[in-house]
């Protein structure tokens, strides 16, 4: 007979952002250790709000599998004497599988301990299993409280631990468990009992707690868009700020509250920033997608003086406002160009210079990635000019105190300066992408600077030896390089990765020759592992293939994309045979130089033919970024090759004989590597 298990964990309130991390662990954990433990059930689920983290397990066994197994054990000659007696080693293997030496079974030469293990009492497993399950939870940061030697997250205060109706006993962190859970804060009575496991969430829900995230969550969106539609007005609910709001209330209640229209005179993300990232509010908008003078809050309790809270968050949010509107004011009576020279007190990094010296080298990189993209004369202007501007807004008051509005400030401040619209967004794009998810730049100029910001950083801070191991990555330097190579695939750049780094280090004044090598060979490395990371869904044997080469990073997807289908051909097997045979002997070949007049076979001679005809067809397709069709030019090569090597001798006594013929393999092989390694290609 099956029964339901309920675990509640309560605490101190957790922080938002840990939460969903917490009931997934704990979700995982349990699954494991039932498992492990052979216990069966019939579903998980974890259920979470600010002070308690739960679990529910529905159609849990009252006992552990039982368990028959055959253990083998020594050799039927070293298990028995010359009188049939069992020998000290079969005694000892007996006593280790807990049965008697008389019970053991001879079969095929060794003998067997047929060992039956009974399943133990689910319940008294529970005992020690629930308080593994809460030391097993791990967190960014820990607690201890009291003179306790125990650490959590938070504070413990209550266990609630049922199989069906009854107590798992226990005691952690001198908390012991029992049937007691703990109500809202304000809204209930305090402590209340849990009769049984499955009257969990009805008796929460009683208590003024919606434990259930799923349900608590589509009431905050329901409540939220309802409250905004009486307002007259579109709330605007992102999904981060939307789950973080979630996990700080356990009874939810929206409301709407109102501030002067004079901060609409503000730029939107000036109101918007101080409102949702630090105050946890939700804008309103209308129709036409315009700021509104009002916020949504949720409030963690129910209707009871709603207006009360309401004008305590009003007189909170108005201070913020006040704030940006004081900043905002202070730094107009600048221009951008003037806030810039006060980067020369700002440091990059220690050892790299000024922001001011950043934003110089960042022009610089501009005007030589525009060169190399052939960007038309505007756009190669206004990414040299954004470049220059482009980190003048961090020493603004308004991304002092609201560092969140980098790049967007400066978009504003440059719009209001009189700069071109396309310098003004330039300088907000090179910021792109800010977080997971979020837009590439959109503009030419935009891209330049974002891709030349993204190198400097990339380059200089590989200069001082900080490359990014484990999980260690101060600078982001991984958001940085996968986000220069999204922009270069979205945007279907042809760009130099090599060519950028040599230019990035004749700025910095890189010039030890064995410096810029490294250098070349750590970025090149870092690049590839964020290119197998875009294109996760191609083969794994296929990224191998194409990633020796990434110096041409968008180029590296279009060859990929090319093999993956050109690899599901009927004839593709015998293909990748016949470039494999030839890569495997261009390694002996000391250079790729061919002479027609050494040829002494006809197969040479037409395995050469072919292959000039190819090459040819190859390089226009190879140009024009063709590369399924430059395959199909290598399939002409297939039989010719295998002509080759059934007729011909390739390690010839005659040296200058043997070095053309090797010399030809190694001019077929570096043409066929030019789109793709077939030799890492895993064939049936």
């Amino acid at each position: 007979m099956a029964k339901d298990l309920l675990f509640e964990i309560g605490t101190e309130e957790i922080p938002a952002h840990v939460m969903p991390g917490t009931l997934a662990q704990l979700k995982e954990h349990a699954q494991k250790a039932f498992q492990e433990k052979r216990i069966a059930f019939d579903s998980i689920r974890t259920l979470g709000t600010p002070r308690r983290t739960a679990l529910l397990v529905k159609g849990l066994a009252e006992k552990q599998e039982d368990v028959k197994s055959e253990n083998r054990g020594p050799s039927v000659k070293i298990a028995f004497d010359a009188d049939g007696k069992p020998t000290k080693a079969a005694q000892g293997f007996a006593r280790g599988q807990h049965v008697a030496p008389e019970d053991l079974v001879v079969k095929d030469g060794y003998v067997y301990a047929e060992v039956h293990e009974e399943g133990q009492p689910t319940a008294k497993i529970l005992e020690t299993l629930l308080p593994e399950l809460v030391c097993g939870l791990s967190f960014p940061n820990n607690m201890r409280w009291g003179d306790l030697d125990f650490k959590f997250i938070r504070p413990i205060r209550w266990f609630v631990a049922l199989f069906d109706q009854d107590v798992i006993p226990f005691e952690l962190a001198n908390v012991k468990s029992g049937r007691t859970s703990r109500g809202h804060r304000f809204l209930s009575q305090g402590d209340f009992t849990i009769a049984a496991a499955d009257d969990y969430e009805t008796a929460c829900e009683k208590n003024f707690i919606i434990v259930d995230q799923d349900k608590r969550k589509a009431m905050i969106r329901e409540q939220i868009a309802e409250v905004a539609r009486a307002n007259g007005g579109q709330a605007e609910i992102t999904e981060d700020l939307l789950e973080e709001v979630l996990y700080l209330v356990e009874y939810p209640t929206a409301l709407c509250g109102n501030f002067e229209e004079k901060y609409l005179q503000l730029p939107p993300e000036a109101v918007i920033t101080p409102m949702r990232d630090h105050q946890r509010y939700f804008p309103v908008k209308d129709a036409a997608g315009k700021l509104l003078p009002l916020f949504i809050t949720v409030r963690n309790g129910g209707k009871e003086y709603l207006e009360t809270v309401q004008h305590g968050n009003e007189r909170v949010l108005r201070a913020r406002l006040a704030d940006a509107q004081f900043f905002f004011d202070e730094d107009r009576k600048k221009s951008l160009e003037e806030h810039r020279e006060k980067l020369k007190t700002v440091v990059f990094q220690q050892g790299l210079g000024t922001m001011y010296e950043k934003t110089e080298r960042l022009a610089a990189l501009a005007d030589f990635i525009a060169d190399e993209l052939q960007a038309d004369e505007k756009a190669h202007k206004h990414a040299h000019r954004a470049a220059l501007l482009s980190k003048a807004d961090l020493v603004t008051g308004m991304v002092t105190e609201f560092t969140e509005l980098q790049g967007i400030m400066g978009r504003e401040y440059a719009k209001l300066d009189g700069e071109c619209e396309k310098v003004a967004i330039a300088i907000d794009e090179h910021y792109k992408p800010r977080f997971a998810g979020d837009s590439q730049p959109q503009t030419t100029a935009g891209r330049i600077v974002s891709m030349a910001d993204k190198i400097d950083t990339i380059v200089g801070t590989f200069s001082l030896g900080k490359i990014p191991t484990g999980s260690q990555d101060p600078f982001a330097l991984r958001r940085q390089a996968l986000g220069l190579v999204n922009m270069m695939m979205e945007a279907k750049y042809h760009l130099s990765l090599s060519a950028l780094v040599n230019k990035a280090m004749d700025l910095y004044g890189i010039t030890e020759e064995a410096a810029r090598n490294k250098m070349q060979r750590d970025v090149a490395d870092f690049m590839r592992l964020r290119l197998k990371n875009v294109l996760e869904a191609v083969r794994y044997d296929i990224l191998d293939a194409v990633l020796g080469d990434v110096d041409d990073l968008y180029a590296v997807a279009q060859r990929a994309e090319a093999v993956a289908a050109f690899v599901t051909r009927a004839e593709a097997e015998k293909d990748i045979q016949a470039f494999v045979r030839v890569g495997n002997l261009a390694k002996k070949a000391e250079k790729a130089a061919v002479s027609a007049a050494l040829f002494q076979n006809d197969e040479e001679r037409t395995l050469y033919a072919v292959f000039e005809e190819a090459a040819q067809a190859a390089d226009k397709m190879l140009q024009s970024e063709d590369y399924a069709g430059a395959l199909q030019a290598f399939t002409r090569l297939a039989q010719p090759i295998d002509a080759f090597f059934d007729g011909v001798m390739v390690m010839d006594k005659d040296a200058a004989i043997r070095d053309n013929r090797l010399g030809l393999l190694k001019s077929i092989d570096s043409l066929v590597k030019r789109v793709a390694d077939f030799s890492k290609i895993v064939t049936a």
